[in-house]
């Protein structure tokens, strides 16, 4: 019988150990046995981090000394990942006991497969699905849904699917690819990271998949402070246009800036006004001025690789 390969859990905690301790005790409920798991502690703020090697000695613990956001932290724990697949997990998720074998079967089932993810749900709204795939982001307008996002399941999609990118709260990766491609950009600390690596990865030829017999429950938003918060709307902001300039050329390019300079900030700007007052429209401003500021910074188009930081 063929050996199961080793499967690394990346996951990344920025306080909220408790919720941490909630996804390990349901992996630890998992049927499939080969896998090692990685937490990694991005400078937890407050509270004893420790607790998680504490009370799980058997898992690979590391602690960074400063915050390196979602792509820095997983980042760090792939660089210590010893598994022919990597699974990176957000904290904040708990998981079906036989969630990991379908995701291994897809990775197996074709040496172009880049990215796979399971299907999401709410996990305090079980009923209602978050994921099943997303749409490919509109090149003009740099927006793009997530398919079945808030629609109760009653089994509409149930079958594996091709989509434009995996879902950062759980999707596993081959280390042949991460090899080839590099690491995700550490330049968008949070947001559209996981969108701007599936780009890369597509576009070296790879395949990515939702996996519809595959299931995980997400809490959403524990360490940003919920949906609605001012470092949301900065990050979401200062990305979206990161990954135009990161991943868009030529005409479509000069399409999608004018779309941004004459209709997307000016009616983003009067949105934050009305839904957040004062402090989003200084997160939304500082979002667009941070790139005035980094028009030639050679940071913004750097990609990190297994051997280089």
């Amino acid at each position: 019988m063929t050996e199961k390969p080793l499967i690394s859990i990346v996951s990344v905690q920025f306080g909220h150990c408790e919720i941490t301790l909630e996804m390990i005790k349901s992996l630890k409920q998992i049927s499939y046995s080969n896998i090692e798991i990685i937490i990694v502690d991005n400078a937890s703020p407050e509270g004893n981090p420790n607790i998680v090697k504490e009370k799980y000695p058997e898992i690979i613990y590391i602690k960074s000394k400063k915050n390196l956001g979602f792509a820095g932290g997983n980042n760090l724990g792939i660089r210590a990942a010893k598994g022919k697949y990597i699974l990176m997990l957000n904290n904040d998720t708990e998981v079906d006991t036989g969630f990991l074998e379908p995701l291994v079967e897809k990775m197996e089932s074709n040496p172009k497969m880049g990215i796979v993810s399971p299907k999401i749900k709410f996990f305090h709204s079980p009923e209602l699905l978050q994921y099943a795939g997303y749409e490919h982001i509109n090149p003009i307008t740099q927006r793009g849904g997530a398919i079945g996002y808030e629609e109760k399941d009653i089994g509409q999609y149930e079958k594996d699917a091709e989509a434009a990118s995996g879902h950062g709260a759980a999707m596993m990766i081959s280390m042949k690819v991460i090899k080839e491609v590099g690491l995700m950009s550490e330049v968008f600390f949070l947001y559209y990271e996981e969108l701007d690596w599936a780009h890369r990865i597509r576009n070296a030829g790879y395949k990515i998949y939702y996996v519809h017999n595959s299931l995980i429950y997400h809490k959403e938003s524990v360490s940003t402070g919920g949906r609605i918060s001012a470092l949301r709307s900065y990050y979401m902001t200062r990305n979206r246009i990161l990954y135009l300039r990161r991943n868009f050329f030529g005409f479509t390019y000069f399409l999608a800036v004018l779309y941004q300079m004459f209709i997307a900030i000016p009616k983003n700007t009067i949105s934050s006004a009305i839904k957040g007052g004062p402090k989003f429209i200084i997160a939304y401003s500082k979002g667009v001025l941070w790139h005035f500021y980094n028009l030639s910074a050679k940071k913004v188009q750097f990609n990190p690789t297994l051997d280089n930081k």
